[in-house]
């Protein structure tokens, strides 16, 4: 199963945006972004869950829990 950051670049990729817009999407800094895309920091829940909504995907899917987004 695929990690955080490697579901996290993958939904972003696919999306066709970049690190600066994800972030700004979801109300974080750029910085903290990037951490999490490297694999640098966790995300908190209340984050994941912006996160899952906008890239449209389960959080236990953006966590690596399940391959059925």
């Amino acid at each position: 199963m695929a990690t955080f950051a490697e579901r996290l670049l993958i939904l972003r990729e696919g999306k066709h945006v970049s690190q600066s817009v994800a972030a700004d999407a979801v109300g974080i800094n750029l910085r903290t972004y990037h951490r999490y895309e490297n694999g640098e920091r966790e995300a908190t829940v209340s984050t994941l869950i912006r996160m899952a909504d906008y890239f449209g995907v389960s959080i236990d899917y953006l966590v690596g829990r399940t391959d059925s987004p």
